[in-house]
């Protein structure tokens, strides 16, 4: 409540109300005020009879109308029964002003009259006396309204003081004296008074005022609240307990026992008889502390009381409703530990779950088999791809309530994520068991689903771990992982179960992988180079990077056992782009009519800043882009055909020459040719074989004749034997030739040799000089 909203005869502390209440205390007691208007009429008919002054008698009438003037102007204030307003206050102030400075003034006239128009010391002595007692009385009628008091004092007793010095005399000027002492303290009391009175108002509403916030928060936390005091009597009890317990109003108002609430709040139901006498328990301790409560209701509630004992004794109790709360964590805990599409528990819920088990198990020195099976589900990103993520999330459901139809009470399967399931299928007595439950998942998984009016197809790929004594749930779930990948290996849609030796080869690829990233951080990988021969002319026209590790180990690493290790490690990208700038500074070495060749696979090829990568690469060797020669496979046409094409194009217009490579050992479409900016196809070994019968070598001269009518040259690989290079080279359609016949992949320091030799020399007769290349190589 606001304390200064208005202010009023300088006590800017006032409110409305206690203006009010001020104005109201004017018009309290009227007797005193009827007879001090009516008793100057007494007083002044006695002296008009004594000296018979007319002026005195003039006065008498003027009393009598301002008594019966203010009796019932009081009259009618006491008949009103509205509480005063702001407006109705100050209009009663003005009017009981009005009324007091009209009887001020007609007491200070008579003053005058009877002091200085008759001689009488009597009659002084009866108007001197009036007056004083008139005024008197009126401190504890005006108190709350000094002013108007003071105003009213002046207004008669000046006048009084005057007549009195006017008189003379020694005991006339000593009353003057005390009647001014005796009106300064008369001011002095009624101002003190009505300090006194509007302090005790003031500190009476902020009391009030504060009761009323109090009250206010006090209902409307949320919390319950009850205040027992010492004597375990309640002393304070809002409405929201009341409201939480089901109690009445009624019952807070007779101060009830704490045992009487308790048994109140049973009885209703609130709250269960057992955790009454555990909150009478905690009451009676008094003694801080907290307790959970939940109802026996259908839907029951749970309470949280919070004890705190007073100071002077008693206990103070503090009810919420957790409920919610409760309720909001127990769906925090299950979204955590299950998996909300499919309702099964997660790989959190499953891991602990046969932690347990097998915890039990072991510390109670059982040995039951069980077995754990790893599902992954086959073509479902097919599925998600073509028919969309709705569709794949009903089809995961399907696959669940499939799952939980073909499993014992005592098995229980969970979702590892995306489409991945596992099983755990306890007391086997073989690996059979575990094989038969895993051949009807396969069969039933394979079963057709009817989703949205359509009809999916997938399959199902198992990996199998069987239990050992000791052993833990991590490495029961890797070691299923394991079977599970071998599974897939070995062409999906099948089981297969652990084996140690798996270990050892995940082992293996393991501390390959923490190597590889080791090798490409410290740069231990080297370039080799295997000249490409230009059959016409027998100089080295072209040379292929191949990558080579240096393993301190291993010893020189092979990149078939290298590229496909990083292209799933992700570090294809990283090596690739350290073999394009390496092969590209090495190139700048080299006779001005030689290129570079190096590799892209798909995944490095497909990079969206490849183009960007390249010309970076010729910008930092200053290597012309016509020197470079990017070697790319069929499975990256396959790929992203429309970018691949963009990209190919790009290449070719900064003048980069495409070839392609390994043509023949993929789907060896022919569209390729001519679809494609290629400059270059390169004819895989595997068209070696048999190439003395006429069907193998009439295959390559076709492929290598379309080729050449295309405007691309033909490169044949794998060369070993003179013959085979005079097979090749008889119709003079494949330009040029790469193989052990001319030189193996060697490092830079011998390529440079190698061209030295091959551009330093003539050749015979035009005839291609393969014996000087081996015997440097």
């Amino acid at each position: 409540m606001q304390l200064a909203s208005q202010k009023h005869d300088a006590d800017p502390e006032m409110s409305p109300a206690i203006h009010a209440g001020l104005v109201e205390s004017l018009f309290m007691n009227p007797a005193p005020m009827i007879v001090g208007a009516f008793g100057p009429a007494i007083a002044g008919s006695v002296i008009g009879f004594v000296t018979g002054n007319v002026w005195n008698w003039l006065c008498v009438p003027l009393f009598v109308l301002v008594g019966i003037a203010r009796a019932m102007q009081m009259r009618r204030y006491r008949e009103r029964n509205a509480p005063l307003s702001q407006h109705d206050a100050d209009v009663w102030e003005k009017r009981y002003r009005l009324g007091a400075i009209t009887h001020g003034i007609s007491l200070g006239i008579w003053s005058l009259v009877v002091l200085l128009d008759t001689q009488d010391t009597g009659a002084h002595m009866l108007c001197i006396t009036t007056v004083v007692a008139y005024t008197s009385a009126g401190v504890g009628r005006t108190f709350g309204r000094p002013k108007i008091f003071h105003l009213q004092v002046l207004l008669s007793c000046g006048p009084l003081i005057i007549a009195l010095i006017m008189v003379g005399g020694i005991y006339y000027l000593a009353l003057a004296l005390l009647s001014t002492v005796f009106f300064i303290a008369i001011r002095q009391v009624t101002s003190s008074l009505q300090r006194i009175y509007l302090d005790a108002w003031i500190g009476r509403e902020r009391e009030a005022a504060l009761a009323h916030q109090f009250d206010t928060a006090l209902n409307n936390m949320p919390h319950g609240l009850c205040m027992f005091r010492a004597d375990g009597r309640l002393a304070v009890m809002n409405n929201r307990f009341a409201e939480m317990m089901k109690l009445g109003g009624a019952l807070a108002e007779g101060s009830p026992s704490a045992t009487e609430i308790v048994a109140t709040c049973v009885t209703v139901g609130a709250i269960s008889a057992s955790s009454g006498r555990l909150i009478l328990s905690e009451i009676d301790n008094s003694l801080a502390g907290e307790i959970v409560t939940v109802g026996d209701e259908p839907a029951p509630r749970s309470l949280s009381w919070t004890f705190q004992p007073m100071p002077g004794g008693g206990t103070v109790v503090l009810v919420e409703d957790i409920t919610e709360r409760r309720n909001a964590e127990a769906r925090i805990v299950h979204l955590a530990r299950y998996d909300e599409l499919t309702t099964l528990p997660n790989r959190v819920q499953f891991r602990d779950e046969i932690e347990r088990i097998l915890s039990l198990e072991h510390g109670h020195g059982k040995t039951r088999l069980s077995a754990l099976l790893f599902i992954d589900l086959d073509q479902f990103k097919q599925v998600n791809d073509t028919l969309g993520h709705p569709l794949g999330d009903r089809l995961l459901c399907a696959v669940a309530d499939r799952l939980r139809d073909m499993l014992r009470p005592e098995d229980f399967v969970a979702r590892f994520g995306g489409d991945e399931f596992v099983v755990f299928q306890q007391n086997v007595r073989s690996d059979e068991d575990a094989a038969v439950l895993a051949r009807r998942i396969v069969e039933r998984l394979s079963d057709r689903y009817l989703i949205e009016h359509h009809v999916v197809e997938i399959g199902a790929s198992i990996g199998i771990a069987m239990t050992s004594p000791g052993i833990r749930a991590d490495i029961l779930l890797k070691n299923a992982d394991m079977a599970l990948y071998r599974a897939k290996a070995d062409g999906r849609g099948t089981f297969c179960f652990f084996r140690e030796e798996m270990a050892h080869t995940v082992e293996a690829r393991r501390i390959l992988e923490l190597d590889l990233r080791k090798a490409l951080a410290n740069e231990e990988f080297e370039l080799y180079y295997q000249p490409l021969v230009n059959l016409k002319t027998g100089r080295i026209t072209t040379c292929e990077a191949l990558l080579r590790w240096n393993h301190p180990v291993r010893g020189t690493v092979s990149p078939v056992d290298i590229i496909p290790v990083a292209e799933e490690m992700g570090l294809i990208v990283d090596l690739g782009r350290w073999i394009l700038r390496k092969a590209c500074m090495e190139c700048m070495m080299w006779p001005k009519q030689v290129s570079v060749a190096v590799n892209f696979s798909s995944q490095q090829f497909h990079q969206r800043d490849i183009l960007n990568e390249v010309r970076y690469a010729l910008e930092v060797s200053g290597l012309p882009a016509s020197r470079l020669e990017i070697e790319i496979t069929e499975s990256s046409l396959l790929r992203n055909t429309q970018f691949t094409h963009d990209a190919l194009a790009q290449l070719h217009g900064e003048g980069v020459r495409i070839a392609l490579d390994d043509f023949g050992t993929g789907y060896s479409s022919l569209s390729y040719l001519h679809t494609f900016p290629l400059q270059k196809v390169k004819i895989d070994r595997s068209f070696l074989e048999g190439i003395d019968s006429d069907r193998p070598l009439t295959l390559l001269r076709g492929v290598a004749r379309l080729s050449a009518d295309l405007g691309m040259s033909v490169v044949v690989e794998g060369i070993e034997t003179n013959e085979q290079l005079e097979l090749i080279s008889a119709d003079g359609t494949v330009t040029e030739a790469q193989g052990y016949l001319f030189s193996r992949p060697v490092p830079a320091a011998r390529v440079r040799k190698l061209l030295t030799a091959s551009h330093g020399e003539r050749q015979k007769d035009g005839k291609v000089l393969s014996i000087p290349l081996r015997s440097i190589a």
